[in-house]
């Protein structure tokens, strides 16, 4: 492969604004905001900052790159790009804690002003509880999956390009959500955040149906999703063996990564009562 193929591979496949003004705003304000934190004497460590623009730059790179063209002409590569937009990245970014370096990003004007009060409103507020009401988040989270991966439903998804932006999106910002409500990192004790051990039972919750759901698809043995014969596939794979490794990504990854979320938040519980104001929490994983 020549420098202009792998160029070529970093182009969207279908050109998308809402990709590029949300992906080039976070990126803007989140570069900007840790100057501005830098420049006050409160420098982001270079970890939290490493783990947001791998996670900003995964995410991206499988909804607006060449990547995005296989994940829509082969199911294991779709599954791969879910695994990534609903798990790896958004985990990523909840672990860098990017808030106060994308709100510093921002600069002071009115529409900052306005977006503070849009965000601090009461509907928006009442909105965002729900959402991450613990039955809520995790039903959400699980139920997105299944939905998404009924053979109907995945049929019209993929073959309408609305309703495929709408399943990665819905992914990828429920993934966010939902790896915040469990690596929040200030303390339950200090800041009211939903317990360690809740965090650890809602983990538990969303994987093992995840973990079903991914080992129905790989023992299958007949093929579940046909969109893939209809449309063609990008590479000449055996639709069982491409239906199989998808079920593998659906199964095992999560399952390492819910492990990984678990080891996290216990390390948290056992140091939760440590003094460090919450300003500088998540300066450590």
């Amino acid at each position: 492969m020549d420098w202009a193929q792998a160029a070529s591979a970093l182009l969207p496949y279908r050109f998308s604004w809402l990709a590029v003004l949300f992906f080039g705003l976070a990126a803007l304000a989140y570069g900007r905001g840790i100057r501005v934190l830098s420049e006050q004497g409160e420098p982001v460590s270079r970890w939290r900052q490493l783990a947001f623009w791998v996670g900003l730059a995964l995410a991206y790179g499988v909804m607006h790159t060449r990547f995005d063209y296989y994940a829509q002409f082969m199911f294991f590569i779709h599954r791969g790009q879910h695994l990534v937009l609903h798990h790896l990245a958004p985990l990523l970014i909840a672990l860098a804690n990017p808030w106060r370096a994308l709100a510093a990003g921002v600069p002071e004007s009115r529409f900052k002003a306005f977006l503070g009060s849009v965000l601090g409103s009461a509907p928006v507020r009442w909105g965002y509880r729900v959402l991450q009401f613990p039955p809520v988040a995790a039903f959400l989270f699980v139920g997105l999956i299944f939905f998404w991966l009924q053979p109907e439903v995945h049929f019209y998804a993929m073959l309408s390009e609305p309703r495929y932006l709408l399943m990665n999106w819905s992914m990828w910002l429920d993934g966010l959500l939902f790896w915040w409500l469990i690596l929040d990192p200030r303390s339950p004790l200090k800041a009211g955040t939903l317990g360690f051990g809740k965090r650890i039972l809602l983990i538990w919750a969303v994987t093992v149906p995840q973990l079903a759901l991914g080992a129905r698809i790989a023992v299958s043995k007949t093929p579940l999703f046909d969109v893939y014969e209809v449309c063609g596939r990008a590479w000449p794979i055996d639709p069982m063996n491409d239906q199989l490794l998808g079920g593998i990504l659906t199964w095992i990854p999560p399952g390492m990564m819910a492990v990984i979320a678990m080891l996290i938040v216990l390390r948290r519980l056992l140091h939760q009562g440590e003094t460090r104001p919450l300003a500088t929490q998540g300066d450590t994983p």
